[in-house]
């Protein structure tokens, strides 16, 4: 057996097996990249570290620390919690209502933080108690919240998106506007998909409030309302770069947190540091992982290997299309979205181009493809969140998202098989 085919077997046997003791998804990248290198004759100690570097020493990575900051602030300085009592305030009396409030909120919470994670949480820690206290079905409820966080990585800013375009070195900016619409159809896929989960429920209906109420509550969310025009009008007009978006939502919402809001005290401001550099380091280190794999699999030419296997459907975009879909499906089903991003988007992507797909188009089907697996078993990482926050076991949390998974796999094969739902917004946005 050749070299190449060795470093194949040493790389996937070798996630399998680290993924299967639970070992850190970061080390188990450098540790997989490393034996690649010594199977490959290429052991340099100096080398594995170059790239160890490598793959944090970038400029738009910048903006994850800083995405990753304004969630955390948005969370512990009152932003979260107005946007949802808004959009309680306009739907919560309907049959069902606090479904509507969780894909409201989660659709305008996408727009501000661009972390899943982030959303789920405080969906998950505001919304679930609500929910079992006025009788909701707990497993669907809590589905519908997990399903409704996901739409974080579609929506601008995504943390996602800037990795993937750092990744593949694809524009940022036009993945932000790639995201608006599919965003808002995840949104409208929950309504359908929760209208038909309420069939089978005795859920009854509440008393509106009186649209004083209802405009005080819009006026109080006034303040988290302008913020994803700030940060999307800026990128739009060329005041700003996506890096710098960030640091602008870090500080809009510090400035709301501490002088707007006032449920922000200065001692304060020292745990959501840290709790973001958690986050961030977590992140970074994956990235840093992921460059030493990726360098190895480069070296040992498995993109070619995977072109050969994928070459005789460039000439069908949409076959070649689905295809790369199910395989990702399948990943997405044991590796969380950041890695999947890491090592298969260098290598999926020149064949898509190739195909004649159009790059921008194909990071928002990867990124899409990869949120999907964050509510898929047996990883399924917002799930975990969910269980956790709701203090519900895992397996009625995935036995609630089934409805939910089915919608999102529905819209990805519609956007296959009409990617100018994607491509024909993002034109006449430009």
């Amino acid at each position: 057996m050749s070299n190449e085919g060795l470093a194949f077997i040493v790389f996937s046997v070798g996630m399998l097996t680290l993924m299967g003791i639970g070992m850190n998804m970061g080390l188990a990248l450098v540790l997989t990249g490393a034996g690649m290198a010594w199977v490959l004759d290429f052991w340099d100690t100096q080398l594995l570290a170059q790239n160890l570097v490598a793959g944090v020493d970038s400029f738009p990575l910048l903006a994850v620390p800083f995405f990753i900051l304004a969630g955390e602030l948005m969370n512990s300085g009152g932003i979260s919690q107005r946007i949802i009592a808004m959009a309680q305030a306009w739907v919560g009396h309907i049959r069902g209502g606090l479904g509507y409030v969780a894909i409201g909120a989660s659709v305008l919470m996408a727009s501000m933080s661009g972390s899943a994670l982030a959303d789920t949480a405080a969906l998950a820690t505001i919304l679930l108690p609500m929910m079992r206290k006025q009788g909701y079905p707990m497993h669907t409820s809590a589905g519908l919240v997990a399903s409704g966080g996901i739409i974080a990585p579609i929506i601008p800013p995504s943390l996602p998106f800037v990795i993937y375009g750092v990744t593949t070195n694809t524009s940022i900016s036009s993945l932000f506007l790639a995201g608006i619409v599919p965003g808002i159809v995840m949104g409208v896929g929950l309504i359908v998909a929760w209208k038909w989960v309420l069939r089978s429920t005795d859920l009854s209906e509440g008393q509106p409030l009186p649209m004083k109420e209802r405009l005080r509550a819009t006026v109080k969310a006034f303040w988290a309302l302008l913020m994803p025009i700030i940060i999307i009008g800026g990128m739009k007009t060329g005041l700003f770069t996506p890096t710098e978006a960030a640091v602008v939502a870090a500080f809009y919402a510090l400035f709301v947190a501490l002088f707007v809001h006032r449920e922000m005290k200065l001692p304060e401001i020292q745990g959501v540091l840290v709790r973001a550099a958690k986050t961030t380091a977590i992140v970074m280190f994956l990235c840093a992982g992921a460059q030493v794999a990726s360098y190895m699999i480069t070296l040992a030419d498995l993109p070619s290997t995977l072109t050969g296997w994928l070459g005789p459907l460039v000439d069908s975009p949409r076959l070649l299309m689905a295809v790369m879909m199910i395989v990702l499906v399948v990943v997405g089903t044991a590796l969380d979205l950041t890695p999947t991003i890491l090592i298969f988007a260098p290598v999926m992507l020149p064949i898509a181009v190739k195909a004649g797909i159009d790059p921008v188009y194909f990071g928002l089907m990867f990124v899409l493809n990869g949120a999907i697996g964050l509510i898929t078993p047996p990883v399924g990482t917002v799930l975990n969140v969910v269980a956790g926050v709701g203090r519900m076991p895992l397996h009625q949390v995935i036995r609630g998202v089934n409805p939910f998974l089915i919608t999102y796999t529905l819209i990805l094969f519609l956007f296959v098989l009409f990617p100018q739902i994607v491509t024909a917004p993002v034109a006449w946005m430009r």
